[in-house]
């Protein structure tokens, strides 16, 4: 899979501006819904994006007004209920492997989130690096609704990362809607933009993330995944050696030249 202008995914749209890719949930009518196949593309996406040296950040959206309502109904939901529990898994472990992917490819992630971000729609948020939204966005994890547990695809591990246990709690047993400011007083939305400015807002965010030194973030997006699972002695111990590795960069010296001489750095991600 080559991940340049050419690349044409089937199940959303795909734009490469510079360094910065947008994907576009493409299914407006229905609110930009998942089914099987746009999860498996998604994910084979991410994948291709840790070979894809030219490539440097991710804007991640949806069409029409909304980012994504979550797994189709009709396309994945009443399937589900004929499947046996073999089936069920290699459905489960598929949504997951996308959040694994988002989580191991080494280009920041920016959610541009208006609308509905529901379901599974609203874990891709989650898994994304930096959340910008709307005023009217309504995120919430309402897999409870259907009689599931609120374990999907990761949540359990990562929400209370992101705004704390007893918030998460709350969102995963209830399945109640997070509220746009309520969201960003949690820390789960970095930022609130109006609709009309919500995609020039992100691309611009991930054009700036792009022009800096692209290898230290992606070192960066490593250990904050990696030191979850670490003890303090540890975490500190691996931060020594990648930040040992970032320093033999060429960015590094750059950046030190150019405060020697009183100018701008200009990095170049290696």
């Amino acid at each position: 899979m080559k991940l340049d202008t050419s690349y044409q995914p089937a199940h959303f749209r795909w734009q490469l501006d510079g360094k910065v890719a947008t994907i576009t949930l493409d299914r407006p009518d229905r609110k930009n819904p998942l089914t099987f196949e746009s999860y498996a593309e998604l994910r084979d996406t991410f994948r291709a994006l840790v070979q894809a040296d030219n490539i440097k950040t991710i804007v991640l959206t949806g069409a029409g007004g909304n980012f994504c309502s979550g797994g189709d109904v009709h396309d994945i939901i009443g399937p589900l209920v004929g499947r046996d529990m073999a089936g069920l898994l290699d459905f489960t472990r598929m949504t997951g492997d996308l959040v694994k992917a988002m989580r191991a490819c080494p280009q920041p992630i920016v959610a541009a989130v208006d609308g509905i971000c529901v379901g599974a729609g609203a874990i891709l948020a989650m898994a994304s690096d930096i959340r910008f939204a709307t005023p009217d966005s309504k995120a919430a994890f309402l897999f409870v609704r259907v009689g599931l547990a609120g374990c999907d695809m990761g949540a359990c591990a990562m929400l209370p990362r992101i705004i704390g246990h007893g918030r998460a709690s709350e969102l995963l047993y209830t399945g109640r809607s997070l509220r746009a400011d309520e969201g960003e007083r949690w820390g789960f939305w970095n930022r609130l933009v109006a609709s009309d400015a919500l995609l020039t807002e992100a691309q611009a965010f991930a054009r700036e993330l792009a022009s800096g030194p692209t290898f230290a973030h992606a070192m960066t997006k490593t250990m904050l995944h990696q030191e979850w699972d670490m003890g303090l002695d540890a975490a500190i111990e691996a931060e020594a050696q990648a930040q040992a590795i970032c320093m033999q960069t060429q960015d590094f010296r750059r950046a030190y030249e150019a405060f020697v001489a009183k100018a701008k750095p200009v990095f170049e991600g290696n």
